[in-house]
């Protein structure tokens, strides 16, 4: 879905890995977040939007201690809605497409709502990707890729030194890194036959069934 859509990993896989083995979250997707983009910058690695990063980085710094504390004070109820809550803002984000113009107010808004969701949820792209969705092609994925890069090192560092990132976190992320780049390299050819107008609604459509299900299931426990 990555792949062919250009939807977060974590839309589609953070409503199913809380509700399987919430421990997991948000670590596990956050260093699969840190791999991903390498893969990305592989193909994509020119057209790179650096003034644009240069101010959204530094508040995405800022957004991350914010979302450490969210993520230390969250109990695995108060876990699940959240992350299925991001997933159901996010999905309505992208849907109904708002166009926010780019400026160094935006980017550095855009770099602080994403460091406090992404460290806390693993869901930090919507807000940055709402304000790069007209530009090139080559420019979003060669741009978002280092956004991604870079911020879930600064969010794993966080997470880290506040010790909400454990060996069972990463032992999780190796293990389901093989499925990831095996799912990427089967959607490249994949995209080029699936009209992604067909494919995006059916990609929203089961990330929001799994966000309700998640959020139901958390507030019923």
């Amino acid at each position: 879905m990555q792949a062919v859509v250009g939807l977060g990993i974590g839309l589609v896989a953070a409503p199913v890995i809380t509700m399987a083995e919430p421990q997991l979250m948000p670590g596990v997707l956050i260093a699969l977040a840190l791999l991903l983009p390498c893969v990305t910058l592989l193909h994509d690695h020119e057209d790179i939007d650096w003034p644009g990063l240069n101010w959204s980085l530094p508040s995405r710094i800022v957004g991350t201690a914010l979302g450490v504390w969210v993520v230390s004070h969250l109990s695995e109820r108060e876990l699940g809605i959240s992350v299925g809550g991001m997933v159901l803002v996010a999905v309505l984000l992208t849907w109904k497409v708002v166009t926010v113009p780019i400026t160094r107010t935006s980017l550095s808004v855009a770099g602080f709502i994403g460091g406090v969701t992404g460290t806390a949820t693993s869901i930090g792209g919507p807000p940055y990707a709402l304000l790069y969705q007209h530009r090139p092609p080559h420019q979003i994925r060669s741009t978002m890729a280092v956004y991604f890069l870079i911020g879930a090192a600064i969010s794993l560092v966080g997470l880290t030194i506040s010790g909400d990132l454990t060996l069972h976190q990463l032992h999780a992320c190796a293990v389901l890194l093989p499925a990831v780049v095996l799912g990427v390299v089967a959607g490249i050819p994949l995209r080029r036959r699936l009209p992604a107008h067909v494919v995006r609604p059916a990609v929203l459509v089961i990330s929001a069934a799994s966000a309700v299900v998640l959020v139901v299931r958390s507030l019923a426990g």
